[in-house]
């Protein structure tokens, strides 16, 4: 697997552009996870994006106590799924990986096979979605070993909500540059005003240490529901009051859902885009519902004409 991921995200001047998708289930075989793939790819075919996010779906429960929405299901290696598409699509993959579950030792094999047997190349760490949660490896711990293993373009997840309870998000996005990460993926984002308190203060921050911000890829996601609406409050997406209210209330829930996050893009770009913070797009459905899948097709051209449009200002 060969790309210039690392290139492309250290050009300010221009966005860069993902879709995020999940392994097939666990049962998968061979066969049927090419057809699963092929078929993401032939809904792409018509984009124009730079890559792939392939994230690792862990069971959250010990997060919080509302019950799952929907229910866990287990899915195939991500390494896996990500090899297979990078091999029919030939663009970057982006794979996660949960840390916690494994001791230092399994890590280091882990990261081994992941660079040597499916050419893993861009890597995102998670950590432990609990601190109640068994962790036998922090991610700290998690960082140190890749540093010590192969040369891969390592990125970070970054939390609004997060920032908004405790206010140090910003830090905690300074502190992971220092451990090597180069880019951070954000959660789904509804709320934009939590977001943007979290990309002034890491600007500031890296003004005032006189360095260059790192790339921030904003994730977005269509909602046409209530139970999807119901599945992002459980994942930890904050959607305001208000903003609910006009998806759930609205004729075409999908189509104002659409608009919000168009609305909440722009919010952002022309606050955080002084700021000399490199942005990007990841889109993604997080259900398997055609009507959010295909929004999340709509959702993606819209705000990549979107971002098009701030930048060549």
């Amino acid at each position: 697997m060969s790309d210039n991921l690392l290139e492309r995200f250290s050009d300010p001047r221009r966005g860069v552009y993902f879709v995020g998708t999940t392994p097939p289930k666990a049962s998968t075989d061979d066969a049927s996870m090419a057809e699963i793939a092929d078929k993401l790819l032939a809904r792409l075919a018509h984009l124009e994006y730079d890559g792939l996010i392939v994230y690792d779906i862990q069971d959250e429960s010990s997060r919080i106590d509302k019950p799952r929405p929907f229910p866990f299901i287990g899915t195939r290696d991500p390494r896996a799924y990500s090899a297979l598409l990078n091999e029919r699509s030939g663009r970057p993959i982006i794979t996660y990986k949960s840390v916690s579950q494994r001791d230092r030792a399994e890590f280091d094999r882990w990261l081994d096979q992941a660079w040597n047997d499916y050419g893993v190349r861009n890597l995102v760490l998670v950590g432990s979605p609990s601190a109640s949660a068994d962790i036998k490896l922090s991610l700290r711990e998690a960082y140190a070993a890749v540093a010590e293993s192969h040369p891969f373009a390592l990125g970070g997840v970054t939390i609004a909500e997060r920032h908004a309870i405790k206010g140090t998000e910003h830090q905690r996005l300074d502190a992971k540059g220092a451990n090597g990460c180069r880019y951070f993926v954000s959660q789904a984002v509804y709320d934009a005003d939590a977001t943007l308190s979290l990309l002034q203060d890491y600007g500031r921050l890296c003004a005032e240490q006189g360095k260059s911000p790192d790339r921030i890829v904003l994730t977005f996601t269509p909602c046409g529901s209530a139970k999807t609406l119901e599945f992002m409050q459980w994942l930890g997406i904050s959607v305001p009051t208000a903003t609910a209210s006009r998806i759930l209330e609205s004729p075409n829930p999908l189509s104002e859902s659409i608009r919000i996050c168009r609305a909440n893009l722009e919010q952002i770009l022309d606050a955080c885009l002084p700021l000399g913070i490199p942005v990007g797009l990841n889109i993604e459905s997080l259900t398997n519902r055609k009507e959010e899948i295909e929004a999340s097709i709509r959702l993606f051209k819209l705000l990549k004409a979107t971002l098009e449009e701030c930048l060549a200002r």
